[in-house]
């Protein structure tokens, strides 16, 4: 609360100063206040007192309730303003933290992707195609006080498939939908300071309900996550590579996803950068081996409720693509909600 107050020595002699009270101290509050409430300031000044008799119990109760008033209108707009820039704050670190694929916040990743694939096999229009990636975000506690800490950082995979054209001829195309292959990285963290370091195995689970949709057969390779942050951006490469395995009567997989990351920070949880995946197939013919995107990011960290969300939006172009038939342009939106933790103590103490 803002309190005004008028104050007087405290001695023989000394009486209410009306003059300077009306001439000094209320036009200075009028120009300090009024800014506030846009020109609706009324402003009241107490009579002169000419006898030892107080001052007009009306004119006293109108000048408190305008105080009361002007005070609590001055209390909301600070209380509102140190509120938003706390939550604004707090969202920003939040922001950073999912920028930061082995950071120690559990979040649910959820992506929708608008897809447009070209090449030899299609003579018309870029074929459109939509999907969903959902990647739970699981760090977990190894070791060490949490400024200090090991974590194992689980990211799983799940592509779940809306509508995927698939080339059945020159020209012709069926659209199909279901589940792809899972994919989990599993990466141990040291601290490293501003470093981002992580490594670890990966494991290619054979879920896909189409044929196009996966490799058929169990796969496994390394994972590893190198970068560096700073207060004001972070950057670096997630790779994985996995070999098939299990399975005589199909090619054995071969192959690498090399994610590939930039956001700077902006005012008020805002972030903008990249962070496309490049794929290359060992096993797939010349000319269709690699499709390399590069596209823009722009982020914006808020609070549903008491949940942190981190909301970003994306476009992406490939400068590389396959030739026969492959993705040449994707849209991207993400919904990043934060959840609790739900291994708080390390595994191993410490």
């Amino acid at each position: 609360m803002i309190k005004v107050s008028v104050m007087y020595p405290n001695r023989s002699g000394v009486r209410f100063a009306h003059e300077d009270h009306r001439d000094k101290h209320l036009p200075l509050m009028v120009r300090e206040i009024d800014p506030i409430i846009e020109g609706n300031v009324a402003v009241i000044a107490l009579k002169p007192s000419v006898s030892k008799q107080p001052p007009p119990r009306a004119s006293v109760r109108k000048l408190t309730s305008c105080l009361r008033a002007v005070s609590l209108i001055a209390f909301v707009s600070f209380a509102a303003t140190a509120h938003a820039a706390e939550e604004n704050g707090d969202a920003a670190e939040v922001g950073k933290q999912l920028s930061n694929p082995i950071s120690s916040v559990w979040a649910l990743f959820t992506e929708f992707d608008l897809t447009f694939s070209d090449g030899d096999v299609n003579s018309g229009r870029a074929r459109v195609g939509s999907r969903m990636i959902f990647q739970p975000i699981l760090p977990v506690p190894l070791y060490g006080p949490a400024e200090n800490r090991w974590n194992l950082i689980t990211r799983p995979t799940i592509p779940v498939v809306f509508s995927q054209p698939l080339p059945t001829g020159f020209d012709t195309f069926s659209y199909e939908s279901g589940l792809g292959d899972i994919q989990i990285p599993m990466v141990v963290s040291p601290p490293t300071g501003n470093w981002l370091l992580g490594i670890g195995p990966a494991f290619l689970l054979p879920t896909a309900t189409q044929g196009a949709f996966g490799r058929h057969q169990w796969g496994v390779g390394p994972a590893a996550v190198i970068g560096y942050k700073t207060n004001d951006a972070i950057f670096g490469v997630f790779g994985q590579y996995y070999f098939g395995i299990g399975r005589d009567n199909v090619p054995q997989a071969s192959y690498l996803n090399l994610l590939y990351f930039m956001f700077i920070n902006l005012p008020n949880a805002w972030q903008i950068g990249f962070d496309p995946t490049i794929t290359y197939d060992a096993k797939a013919s010349n000319g269709n081996k690699w499709n390399v995107p590069v596209g823009l990011t722009i982020a914006k960290t808020t609070h549903v409720g008491k949940m942190p969300v981190k909301v970003q939006f994306g476009i992406e172009y490939s400068v590389v693509s396959q030739k026969t038939y492959g993705q040449n342009v994707q849209f991207k939106l993400n919904i990043i909600p934060v959840i609790p933790s739900l291994i708080g103590k390390p595994i191993f103490g410490g």
